[in-house]
């Protein structure tokens, strides 16, 4: 999963998204009857293994694929970007590199300005202008659509809410300067990381020459963004079933040049489906961040003949989030975090791919600083335990432990944390729920510990430890050391001065405990050799899809 500044979940998700996130999703695929590892996958309308076909295959459904209803995870982002290019994106160095921007500079850290393309150009042939760009922040930003997030309320002209004024047709920070010119001021400064992180990678540009005349209260429920007949990217969804496939179908205009596959599936599956999709080769490409291999295949997979294994960048955290105003007691917190055997499971049951770490930051990230991570220490834990219990904690209290059921092996994991735990004298309950209920619980706060994978970026931790260490974030907690270290790191220019202040939240997440860190993931992505010019990453697999090739 993946977010953005406060990329607050759309409706009910308010943590990158919302409500109308569960309205508009199905069951997660790996809660499907079919439960076979072994039996044929083929969904819907797809031809399976069909040599002009290729499948990309995941592993959680889509909550929607409009793209003013972006939720955070990895699969809608992709999904949708395959249709609407963003302004940037990340390849697989972690550089930012052009999309429909050719580059976003600034000289001040509050006004932003975002350079298009001269060459793009909608699949009808109607040029990508800067009015585009502004059509698409003022839908981000109105009341009547009510989608607000994507840190909306950084930019100048708009509330604290993120709204611009109801029925707006302009606002002040979001300027056309000329036809392939946009400026944009922010309210207080913000690092150029940070602002193409969220602005530049998950606000996807859209139409005005076609939705312009359509009623925004309408836009987030309208048919046309299940089929759109006009695309800035390689291409056009065809036919989708959120809970199995989106068939996709190439954009023969794409001004970056035609994609050579014709024919792309996105294959909703259960984990245990990939090596068996794999093998047969109904599956084509296995993305790390969309697509989660099990851990006990990881073996199989790379032993499979036509098939080539990528070890991705370890940066996605297999994150655990308190809800602090349930959980309130800080020494309740430490207990658990020195009642995990971080490193045993990251041994035993992840066979080492990975990393053990304090908080946010995975190794990989320029800002990473080497804190020691909090040894298990199951003595440490029943000490704290008990000084709770002297000043009045209930040692009976019951812990919910929301769990994403599409992720098997950290289900497992859970069990195994639970029973360590349950040693040391906590009673912690484990509910297993699919990926849109589990952001559901997240943005409502109806949970005592939740976890999920999440892939902070890098480049920009920035933008998702503002929002998750927030009184509207996840973990309903609030320090304003951490929030004055956060908005040093936004204005500060030496690295090592800013690696410092991310130090400095590390050491009180650490201390405070409003999330642990299980372990940072070193997931595998595949491909087969039958495909050319695809390389399955963390980041960037799919700026190149025009260019992916089937081996005649």
């Amino acid at each position: 999963m993946k977010k953005t500044g406060k990329l607050i979940f759309i409706m009910l998700l308010t943590l990158i998204v919302a409500a109308s996130l569960v309205a508009c999703s199905k069951d997660n695929a790996n809660n499907n009857t079919n439960d076979s590892s072994d039996k044929e996958i083929t969904e819907g309308n797809q031809n399976g293994t069909s040599k002009d076909i290729v499948n990309v295959g995941v592993t959680d459904s889509l909550s929607s694929v409009n793209p003013l209803l972006q939720d955070g995870t990895e699969v809608v982002k992709y999904t949708t970007s395959l249709e609407f290019l963003p302004l940037m994106e990340l390849n697989q160095n972690l550089e930012f590199v052009g999309q429909l921007a050719k580059e976003i500079t600034t000289e001040d850290n509050k006004t932003f300005t975002i350079h298009l393309d001269e060459n793009a150009v909608w699949s009808d042939g109607e040029p990508i202008t800067s009015e585009d760009v502004v059509f698409t922040y003022l839908l981000w930003t109105s009341p009547e659509i009510g989608s607000v997030g994507m840190s909306m309320e950084k930019i100048v002209g708009t509330g604290d809410d993120g709204y611009a004024k109801q029925g707006a047709t302009s606002i002040e920070g979001v300027v056309a300067v000329d036809e392939n010119t946009v400026e944009i001021t922010t309210k207080t400064e913000m690092a150029l990381h940070s602002f193409t992180n969220i602005f530049g990678r998950y606000i996807l540009t859209l139409p005005e020459h076609v939705l312009g005349d359509v009623p925004r209260a309408d836009l987030l429920s309208y048919e046309w963004f299940n089929a759109p007949t006009v695309v800035s990217g390689p291409y056009f969804i065809k036919d989708v079933d959120l809970n199995h496939y989106v068939t996709l179908e190439a954009n023969e205009n794409f001004f970056l040049g035609a994609p050579k596959i014709k024919n792309l599936n996105i294959k909703v599956v259960t984990a245990s489906q990939l090596l068996a999709g794999l093998r047969s080769g109904e599956i084509d490409l296995v993305q790390q961040t969309t697509g989660a291999i099990l851990q006990e295949d990881y073996d199989s997979v790379r032993a499979l003949e036509g098939i080539t294994v990528y070890d991705g960048t370890p940066v996605t955290n297999q994150s655990i989030f308190f809800n602090t105003e349930r959980v309130t007691d800080a020494r309740i917190r430490q207990a658990i975090l020195y009642g995990i055997d971080r490193q045993t499971i990251l041994n035993d049951l992840m066979k080492g791919q990975g990393e053990v770490v304090e908080g946010f930051l995975a190794s990989a990230g320029p800002f990473y600083d080497n804190v020691a991570p909090a040894a298990y220490d199951p003595d440490k834990a029943i000490e704290l335990l008990n000084e709770a219990e002297a000043d009045g904690w209930d040692k009976s209290t019951e812990y919910t432990f929301y769990v994403n059921s599409g992720d098997t092996t950290f289900v497992q994991i859970a069990s195994f944390i639970a029973a360590k735990l349950g040693e040391i004298g906590l009673n912690i309950k484990i509910n297993t729920v699919d990926i849109a209920s589990l952001l559901s619980v997240a943005g409502t706060g109806e949970f005592d510990l939740l976890a999920v994978q999440y892939t902070y970026t890098p480049v920009d931790p920035y933008t998702d430890i503002s929002w998750l260490l927030s009184k509207g974030g996840w973990t309903r907690y609030q320090n304003d050391e951490v929030d004055q270290a956060l908005d040093l790191t936004q204005k500060l220019t030496d690295i090592d001065e800013v690696i410092n202040q991310y130090r400095i939240i590390t050491d009180i997440t650490q201390q405070e405990v409003p999330m642990i860190s299980a372990y940072i993931i070193s997931a595998i992505g595949a491909v087969s050799d039958r495909l050319e010019n695809a390389l399955p990453d963390v980041y960037g697999t799919f700026i190149n899809v025009h260019e992916w090739e089937i081996v005649k």
